[in-house]
């Protein structure tokens, strides 16, 4: 019945001529005839400028709501209970204005986030380019003599070495941060990516007296990319060995359960802070006891990687007496 009703409603041009037809057939009078018609006419004539008057204030509000939308930034609801057709277009406007809306602030945060990657690229590399430029005019002396002209070209190599792993590694984050580096997904062994880590970093280890102990089942597998789970389980590890002194060792457990693959990186080290607890997984953060050559990306690194293989990390650690990474890779 209610459709009906709004039938007859979307139709009254059409209502009001069926009655006039119907009542000039019944009163089959010329003067009635007349009468009924300039009544059906006059009654067009007012419908018509009723709707064009309703019209144009939907029109006029459907303006002023796009000029605030322009104006002030803002999307507020639009007002209307009317299910026709200008009320399906305010619908859509409004459908249309949320989506722009949400695509330009997607726009910006991108803008923003390139704009703090820049910032903290040139910041970084600040300090090794200024100690290039200062080797570089040593070299030109010609008084120097042969040792330490290849001194300076040595530390001159070193911190360009140091520039090309730091942008690496930042444009590796800022391409995981945002979601556009694919990682391949074969199943790979958990030893030989941990043995593999272990033979990387054992001049490291050497070094500085530190043992690195794998304790992982031969026949545990995940599903990944070898070498960006080796990069970040090379960075947990490092971080271990780092933090640790002569006789100090970094160990890696593994097991599997029903719903994820957990594996920890405990060191007996110095441990972390527990102000820099919360902050260590930020890009650039350099806890208090950090090597001085640390920049602050590893950890933030690993934990996108990892994030990368459907997994989660944290950490637990006590001041004085080490640390416990903790990855859990989930099946689903």
């Amino acid at each position: 019945m209610k459709q009906i009703w709004d039938d007859m409603k979307n139709n009254v041009e059409i209502v009001i001529v069926l009655v006039a037809a119907i009542l000039c057939v019944w009163v089959r009078q010329p003067v009635g005839i007349c009468v009924i018609l300039a009544l059906c006419i006059a009654a067009l004539l007012a419908v018509s400028f009723v709707r064009r008057r309703q019209t144009k204030r939907r029109l006029t509000a459907l303006t002023d709501y796009l000029c605030a939308v322009q104006n002030h930034l803002t999307l507020p609801p639009i007002a209307t209970d009317e299910e026709d057709e200008f009320g399906i277009l305010q619908s859509e406007v409004y459908k249309v204005v949320a989506l722009l809306r949400e695509q330009y602030a997607a726009e910006k945060k991108q803008k923003r986030y390139l704009a703090d990657m820049l910032s903290n690229i040139s910041h970084q590399i600040k300090t090794p380019l200024t100690a290039i430029g200062l080797m570089t005019e040593l070299l030109e002396q010609s008084s120097l003599s042969d040792a330490r002209r290849l001194a300076y070209a040595h530390k001159i190599d070193t911190q360009v070495t140091r520039i090309t792993w730091l942008i690496r590694h930042l444009l590796t984050l800022s391409q995981l941060e945002a979601g556009v580096l694919e990682m391949k997904r074969e199943e790979i062994s958990l030893m030989a990516v941990m043995e593999q880590v272990q033979d990387s970093l054992g001049v490291l280890a050497e070094l500085r007296g530190v043992a690195i102990l794998l304790h992982i089942p031969d026949n545990l597998t995940i599903k990944g990319d070898r070498h960006w789970l080796g990069e970040a389980m090379m960075n947990l590890v490092k971080n271990g060995i780092e933090h640790n002194e002569s006789g100090g060792y970094v160990r890696i457990r593994a097991e599997q359960t029903p719903l994820f693959i957990r594996l920890t990186v405990e060191d007996n080290g110095n441990g972390i802070d527990e102000a820099d607890l919360p902050h260590i997984f930020e890009r650039f953060y350099k806890a208090k006891n950090a090597p001085a050559q640390s920049v602050g990306i590893g950890l933030a690194l690993a934990r996108q990687i990892i994030a990368g293989h459907n997994g989660r990390i944290d950490v637990q650690s006590v001041k004085g007496q080490g640390s416990v990474f903790t990855v859990k890779f989930y099946f689903v």
